[in-house]
């Protein structure tokens, strides 16, 4: 069967003809100096319909093991499609990226600003933004995100349970688990799904930091969803799962009964038996140590790797239930 010619695309007021490659400007606001930020937007279009896939990172400024799965794509040539149009915003939150910050210099964060105003914040008119600009054109999302405060997510793809469709993203995704959460209210996962855009959420590292282990994951993952889609050209290799995704059903954090020095003994990925010693905490001056036992059964999600902390700060997450 022949494929169907696409048609062209305006997006920003400019016109995106069929099997071009463009990067439009993204920007929104200067710099204290009056100087310019450009925030690049690349898309790449096919000669042929199909899907429009939007890739997004750095949300939160400081999130840059995402921003890097983001350039890889861009770099490798992986965003060039077979077929339909493939979007990539390697960086959206440009003023945190440049300060190593989470959130916007209005101090808000922008994952908590959506659907956005025209008139509001900086954040929420750069949620506004991106809602009304890019996300019309867009029938497919995942948004990469990593750990924050020094706490290390094991590579996961978040949906909400009873999505069918996003469901089999996310199995095609084949990251190590798949976690049903909740959206949270104002988020960008949030506003899309209101839009009826499936979108998965890929969480993987900590802040502030790039794991190779992480972008490997996003890169491969992403790659098995274009092919999914018949978008993934045929120079790039899809390797097959060698085992499917464990899902999460339900989690909990295990917390710091006591202030002090931190140190883990487990690492993410890893699976705890009721009681076994996962870490543990001492002062200074080595007079006290307090050994941290699990209290439930399960996969390590998440692994807090700051060397201080303070009584009530979440140490591990652990899942509690899985299908």
């Amino acid at each position: 069967m022949t494929p169907k010619k696409a048609k062209s695309m305006i997006i920003m007021d400019q016109d995106i003809p069929p099997g071009s490659s463009v990067e439009l400007n993204f920007s929104f606001a200067n710099l204290h100096t009056t100087s310019p930020v450009d925030v690049p937007i690349i898309v790449e279009r096919s000669k042929h319909d199909g899907p429009t896939v939007l890739f997004t990172a750095g949300i939160h400024g400081d999130e840059v093991n995402g921003i890097e799965i983001v350039r890889q794509m861009v770099s490798k040539g992986i965003n060039k499609p077979k077929i339909g149009t493939i979007i990539c915003i390697p960086i959206v939150n440009i003023f945190g990226f440049l300060q190593k910050v989470r959130e916007f210099p209005d101090g808000r964060d922008l994952n908590r600003s959506f659907p956005g105003s025209k008139t509001g914040s900086l954040a929420a008119q750069v949620a506004y933004k991106l809602m009304n600009d890019i996300i019309p054109h867009v029938d497919y999302c995942i948004d990469f995100h990593t750990g924050g405060s020094s706490r290390f997510n094991v590579p996961h793809i978040r949906i909400e349970k009873d999505m069918e469709e996003l469901t089999t993203l996310a199995q095609q995704f084949n990251a190590p688990f798949i976690l049903h959460s909740k959206n949270l209210n104002k988020s960008f996962r949030s506003a899309c799904q209101k839009k009826g855009i499936p979108l998965l959420l890929f969480e993987g590292g900590k802040s502030n930091s790039i794991d190779t282990v992480v972008s490997n994951t996003g890169v491969n993952g992403s790659k098995r969803v274009l092919h999914h889609l018949g978008m993934l050209r045929s120079k790039f290799k899809v390797s097959s799962p060698k085992k499917a995704s464990v899902t999460i059903t339900q989690s909990k954090w295990i917390r710091a009964n006591h202030s002090g020095m931190f140190k883990s003994s487990i690492k993410v990925g890893n699976y705890v038996k009721l009681k076994e010693v996962i870490g543990h905490i001492t002062d200074p001056y080595g007079k006290i140590h307090y050994w941290i036992k699990s209290n439930q059964e399960g996969y390590v999600i998440n692994v807090n790797e700051a060397p201080l902390v303070y009584q009530g700060d979440a140490l591990f997450h652990i899942s509690t239930a899985v299908q």
